[in-house]
Formats: structure tokens, C-alpha cells, sequence
């Protein structure tokens, strides 16, 4: 039998036996494995990627609950239908309309954060073996959905410029004709989450064509689009095909993740299964968040606090780029133009998951590269989320890194292996 530890208690599984053979594929994520270390106040967190709540306005916010209780209330706190609220629903598609996104409010959903919707469609769309293209490397919690699922992930070349098309067209090419069924295509586009990068215009058209020739479905996840710092990202891959992508947003980067509101634009007869789907499993999304929400963004300038946070990110990166350039000059690292992380590959030999516990011994915590891919890789690569911390913190948190970092590189200078 399977032994449990639940705190300081260790017990037998009981019913081990009796669980799906897709519990299995269940496992604690890296990332929240790292909270209970990351909320001890010494410990400079640059792992999980969370936004700066800070930075918003709490009276703002106090004033939209207050008109809400006032105006609304009844509504508020009884049940919803299982679309969403249209008052909501209309008011992101002003948002949406900011990245060339236009599609009708009925083709729109509200989901429980936009991980929500992605389990939705993962549901829908993939039997055991059926295959999913990711980026490489990919999303920490679509990579755990898609293996709770039984696919076959399969991650396709990225580079600076995003995924590239050659290599997607050929894995979808060779996955095809080994007789596998090649369902998805998952991608964040825009400063993507883990390595920063974003799609650029000439190959989000190319992927699209890809795609499009082998009927594969994308899932274009896109919750940093907004939050570039200088220039906005190319227009987003569902202004140019509203048949062959589902779009997935979320109000957790650009106004805060303790409401766990997102929403999905997906094609007519998708929209219809998921919204079956949605109301089997939670009969509806919670009427109050998402009118809460609703009711900021009718008094709030909300896009305003969408460009503070934009300047507050990127004086963050800035600040982090340079700590990386002074502390740890042999670690390469991409330079997001948005978003929240960075994307650190380190000198060959050194092992990111390995050299993990040596750095919460100096009180920094990140997230190892392997916890992006779903096949073993990225051990010499760390993501850094820098959206959290102060800027003065995060330099804090680079230089105890470069701790680690410079010590296992002296004894690999030294005795010439990983040590």
C-alpha cells in the first residue's frame, strides 16, 4: 500500500486500489511544491508568477464592492448560468478588441481563471495517446493537465523569435504518420510563460497555415499580452482565424488571481460544448467575482492600472537583467519585452533542480526548467518570475543565486565535472 504524509502524519492509502488509472499522472507541480518554502518572509521568491497586487488601487476596489452590494447585490450572491455574466462578457470583448480580438458575446465563456477553461478543452478534445504540440519549454500547468489526460506531449523547437513553424510542421508531420492523432496545438504567444518570448507577426501566419493544412486546433493562451513595456505584441493569432483558435484570457495578471476569473472565445459549436461542459462541472462560475469584476472595470480606469503595472514590470526586468549581467555573467538569459519571467540557461554540468535546495539555504527560491517540460528536459535551465518581488529584491534574490550559481561553477572549473 501507498504511504500518505499529511503534515507531520504519515498513513497508509487505503484506497489505492480503487482510484482511475489516470490518477497516476497526478503529481504536485514544482511550482506550488515551492510555496510553503517561498511564504517564509526570508525568502526572496523568484518561482511563482504572481502578480504585484500591491500596485493596485484598494480603495478602487472597495468602491466597486460597495456599488456592487448596493446596486446588485441579490444578483450577486445567487447563482449564475453557466456562460458567464453578459454584463461582464461585454465588457471583454473591449478588452479582447485591444489585441485585434473581436468575436460575439455568445461565443464567449467564463471560467474559474483561464487554467479552468484549458481543462475544459483538454476534456473535450483528448482521448489517452492523442497528441498536444507545446512550445519547448511550456507552461508549467498545461503540461499537468495534458499528462493527467494520457496525451502524448510533444514539445516542438523554440527559439527567440517563438515556436517555429519548420519544426512544428515536421513533429506534426512524423506524429501523423506514425498513426498518432495530432488534436492541439497550446501556445502563449505573448511573453510566454516560462521563457518570455514572444510569437513573432511573420510566424504566428506561418503556424496558423501549419495548423490550418493538418486540422490541428489551437489553444492561443494569452493572459500578458497587456502588460508589454514599451511596444505591443503582434495582433493575436484569433484576429486572423476565429475558426481554428480558441482563445483563452484571464483577469489574474492585469487585475488580480484571488478573484479566479478568465474567460474563453472559442467557435460556435465549441463554445456550446464547453458551456455544457462548464455547467456539468461547476454549474456556474461565481456570480460574484465575476460581477465584482464587472463593476471595477464600469468605474475604475482600468487601463490606467494596467500601464502601472506595466511600468512597475519593467522596471523589475530591468532590474533583474542587470543584477544576471553584474552576479552571474556566464548565465545566458532571454530579454522579454513583457510579462513576468525570465528564462535562464546555465553552463553545461550545472543541474537546476539539483542546486535547488542549496538555494533556498541562502533564502532565494526558483523554479527549476524541468517543471516546463514533459519529457525530462531542462535541467540547466531556471525560470526567474521577477513581477513579485520589490526591484530591490529582486537584485537581492540574483546575487544569493550567484551564490549557488558560482560556487558549483568553481568546483566544475576545478575538478572538471558536475559536482
Amino acid at each position: 500500500m501507498a504511504e500518505l504524509r499529511t503534515g507531520s502524519v504519515t498513513n497508509f492509502d487505503a484506497w489505492k486500489h480503487a482510484y482511475a488509472a489516470r490518477a497516476a499522472n497526478l503529481s504536485v507541480s514544482e511550482v506550488r511544491a515551492l510555496f510553503s518554502v517561498v511564504s517564509r518572509p526570508e525568502v526572496v521568491s523568484l518561482a511563482g508568477g504572481m502578480p504585484d497586487v500591491s500596485a493596485l488601487n484598494g480603495e478602487l476596489i472597495e468602491q466597486a464592492f460597495q456599488s456592487l452590494m448596493a446596486n446588485r447585490r441579490n444578483y450577486a450572491l445567487q447563482y449564475g448560468g453557466g456562460q458567464g455574466d453578459v454584463r461582464l462578457r461585454e465588457q471583454i470583448q473591449e478588452i479582447m478588441a485591444l489585441d485585434g480580438v473581436h468575436g460575439s458575446v455568445e461565443d464567449l465563456m467564463i471560467t474559474t481563471g483561464s487554467q479552468h477553461a484549458l481543462e475544459l478543452l483538454a476534456d473535450l478534445f483528448l482521448d489517452q495517446g492523442d497528441v498536444v504540440l507545446v512550445e519547448a519549454p511550456s507552461y508549467v500547468g498545461a503540461v499537468g493537465i495534458f499528462r493527467h489526460k494520457e496525451a502524448h506531449i510533444e514539445h516542438v523547437f523554440t527559439d527567440n523569435e517563438g515556436i517555429s513553424p519548420e519544426a512544428l510542421a515536421e513533429a506534426a508531420d512524423r506524429l501523423i504518420e506514425q498513426g498518432k492523432k495530432v488534436k492541439l496545438l497550446y501556445l502563449v504567444p505573448n511573453f510566454a510563460n516560462p521563457s518570455g518570448v514572444t510569437l513573432t507577426a511573420e510566424r504566428r501566419q506561418q503556424v496558423l497555415e501549419v495548423c490550418r493544412e493538418r486540422g490541428i486546433l489551437i489553444i492561443e493562451d494569452n493572459p500578458y499580452g497587456l502588460l508589454y513595456f514599451d511596444q505591443k505584441p503582434p495582433q493575436a493569432m484569433r484576429a486572423m482565424d476565429d475558426e481554428g483558435v480558441v482563445y483563452l484570457g484571464s483577469f489574474s495578471k492585469i487585475l488580480s488571481p484571488g478573484l479566479r476569473v478568465g474567460y474563453v472565445l472559442a467557435p460556435p459549436a465549441i463554445r456550446e460544448k464547453l458551456v455544457l461542459a462548464n455547467e456539468s462541472a461547476i454549474l456556474s462560475p461565481a456570480t460574484f467575482a465575476q460581477m465584482l469584476i464587472s463593476e471595477y472595470l464600469s468605474i475604475t480606469d482600468w487601463q490606467g492600472q494596467i500601464e502601472t503595472y506595466r511600468q512597475l514590470y519593467k522596471t523589475k526586468r530591468d532590474a533583474a537583467i542587470e543584477a544576471l549581467g553584474q552576479y552571474l555573467p556566464r548565465v545566458e538569459t532571454t530579454h522579454p519585452a513583457g510579462g513576468f519571467f525570465l528564462w535562464l540557461t546555465l553552463p553545461e554540468g550545472l543541474n537546476s533542480k539539483e542546486m535547488l535546495p542549496l538555494a533556498v539555504n541562502e533564502l532565494v527560491a526558483y523554479t527549476p526548467g524541468t517543471a516546463f517540460y514533459g519529457d525530462g528536459r531542462g535541467a540547466n535551465n531556471i525560470r526567474v518570475c521577477f513581477s513579485h518581488p520589490t526591484a530591490e529584491n529582486v537584485k537581492v534574490g540574483i546575487k544569493r543565486l550567484s551564490n549557488v550559481v558560482n560556487l558549483q561553477l568553481d568546483l566544475l572549473d576545478t575538478f572538471g565535472s558536475r559536482v
